[in-house]
């Protein structure tokens, strides 16, 4: 029997409500492609496998006795899909009509793509960061928008206008389409990563053995941002410790540097935002909660980032 088009791969971890509407935006906007979709379940307590396969009994459902972290989820399916391409597709990601077709003609219309990611869209339409550049000194040196608008084409993002697709360094893991033929190339995703970058260092190596990553703005899809991430301090210290991971492995010589200025940047937000806190009386919430994030970030820091 032939292979199968499409493995889509959703993990989740308690985002019961959304799962079930990430999935039945793929059974009503996936018409022409045979699929097959595989759920991961990361140790839930709200009853989202049951309601997903109750909802959905065709689906391949695993279930994890605790919250194994996003790349290691991914990857249990990786391991037993049969489709031809994997679409790791959000459990707060919502497909549009056209969406995974426009990524799949793409795939195979060009040999060399490894990787492709759509655009991402707030539920009131608005755009979405979908594009991520490689980390780098001038990144961290610099602030992201206005490279943005000062180098369009080396950092695009939302605001540009991009009417066909486009090579990038990396795409927003939220949506992401990926050759099996790469990922036997390259290797599955680095489970050193438990949320963030992982789909970064992916895209980097696949880059390394000779595919290309693209973004393709005719694939949209509606990304309830951050919903299945979990409290904001968190998932930022989730952020920081998978930043760490990649610059330890990706630039052995300047990471140390990287981490300083990093560090430097975070003392500053926070000094900011205890003046803004101050000058407000504590009234503002937004500021408020700002300071309280990036004091336990810092506090983490300073406690060695375990």
């Amino acid at each position: 029997m032939a292979p199968l088009n499409i493995s889509f791969i959703i993990v989740n971890w308690n985002t019961r409500v959304l799962l079930l509407k990430c999935l039945d935006s793929i059974m009503q906007t996936v018409k022409l492609l045979p699929f097959e979709i595989w759920v991961v379940d990361n140790g839930s307590m709200d009853g989202s496998a049951a309601a997903a396969k109750q909802q959905h009994p065709d689906i391949h459902l695993i279930e994890n006795k605790s919250n194994r972290g996003f790349a290691a989820a991914n990857n249990q399916a990786l391991r037993q899909m049969t489709g031809q391409y994997a679409i790791l597709l959000n459990s707060d990601a919502v497909l549009t009509t056209g969406a995974a077709y426009a990524l799949f003609e793409f795939m195979e219309n060009t040999p060399n793509a490894g990787m492709a990611c759509g655009q991402l869209l707030n539920t009131d339409g608005s755009k979405q960061n979908s594009i991520a550049n490689f980390p780098s000194l001038l990144g961290l040196l610099s602030n992201e928008s206005l490279l943005q608008l000062l180098m369009p084409h080396r950092f695009p993002g939302k605001r540009r206008q991009i009417s066909h697709p486009i090579e990038i360094e990396s795409g927003i893991g939220a949506c992401l389409i990926v050759r099996k033929a790469a990922m036997d190339e390259a290797g599955l995703l680095d489970e050193e990563y438990f949320f963030f970058f992982e789909e970064t260092d992916w895209a980097r190596r696949m880059r390394a053995h000779g595919w290309k990553v693209y973004f393709v703005p005719a694939a949209r899809i509606v990304h309830a941002q951050g919903k299945s991430v979990g409290p904001l301090a968190d998932g930022r210290i989730l952020f920081y410790r998978s930043r760490y991971i990649y610059l330890k492995k990706w630039h052995p010589k300047n990471g140390k540097l990287m981490r300083g200025i990093i560090f430097l940047r975070l003392l500053i937000n926070l000094s900011l935002s205890v003046i803004g806190t101050g000058l407000t009386l504590g009234c503002i919430r937004p500021i408020r909660n700002k300071t309280v994030i990036y004091g336990k970030i810092l506090e983490w820091h300073l406690r060695g980032c375990p």
